[in-house]
C-alpha cells in the first residue's frame, strides 16, 4: 500500500509540473498558426511568408517528441524542471529570465560546453572541471537538440505576441517598430 501511495504522489507531482507545460506550449503553437492563417494570400505566397510557414512546420515537427513526452509524463525530471521554470517566466512575461533558464537547460554551467578536454600540453588545475559531468547532456541527443531549438522559437514568438517592458525582453528592438536613424530625424 505504501508503494502505491508513493507512486500516486510522484505521478501527481509529475502531472502538476508537466500538464501546464504541455498546454502552454500548445497554446503558443496555436496562436502562431492562427497568425499565419490570417495573413492575406499575397503575404503567404511571398518569400517571407513561405519561410515563416516552413519555420512553423519545422517547429511543430521538432516539438512532437517533447509534447509526446509531456502528454505521457515521461519527460526526464531535469528537463521537466527547466521547462517548468521557462514556462513560468513566459507566463510572467519575463523573457530575460526565461532565456537564462533556457540557456541553463541547453548549455549548463560547464566551462567548455562543447566538451573540450585538452586545451594545452600541461595539466592545469581547472582541467577536472572540463569533463563531461559538467556538460549539459541534453544537446548530445539529436531529438532533444531539435525540440530545444523549437522551444527557443516558441519563446521568441511568445515575446513577439505578448510584449512587455523592454527591460524584461531579449532583443526587444527586433519586434518593435524599426529604429529611426539619426539622419532621418534631423529633417
Amino acid at each position: 500500500m505504501d508503494t502505491y501511495a508513493v507512486h500516486f504522489e510522484t505521478h501527481d507531482r509529475v502531472t502538476w509540473k508537466q500538464t501546464p507545460n504541455f498546454l502552454n506550449l500548445n497554446l503558443i503553437l496555436k496562436i502562431w498558426n492562427d497568425r499565419l492563417q490570417h495573413r492575406n494570400s499575397e503575404e503567404k505566397r511571398g518569400t517571407k511568408g513561405k519561410l515563416a510557414g516552413a519555420i512553423y512546420t519545422q517547429t511543430k515537427v521538432y516539438l512532437k517528441p517533447l509534447l509526446k513526452k509531456l502528454k505521457t509524463y515521461t519527460l526526464p525530471e531535469d528537463i521537466s524542471d527547466s521547462l517548468t521554470e521557462i514556462v513560468e517566466h513566459l507566463l510572467n512575461r519575463n523573457y530575460l529570465k526565461a532565456s537564462d533558464a533556457y540557456l541553463q537547460m541547453a548549455i549548463g554551467n560547464a566551462p567548455w560546453p562543447i566538451g573540450v578536454t585538452m586545451v594545452g600540453i600541461h595539466a592545469r588545475t581547472g582541467r577536472e572541471k572540463i569533463f563531461s559531468k559538467n556538460v549539459a547532456h541534453v544537446m548530445n541527443d539529436e531529438t532533444q537538440r531539435k525540440y530545444i531549438q523549437a522551444l527557443k522559437r516558441l519563446m521568441t514568438k511568445c515575446q513577439e505576441y505578448f510584449p512587455t517592458d523592454p527591460s524584461r525582453c531579449v532583443e526587444y528592438a527586433a519586434f518593435g517598430e524599426p529604429q529611426e536613424s539619426a539622419s532621418s530625424s534631423s529633417v
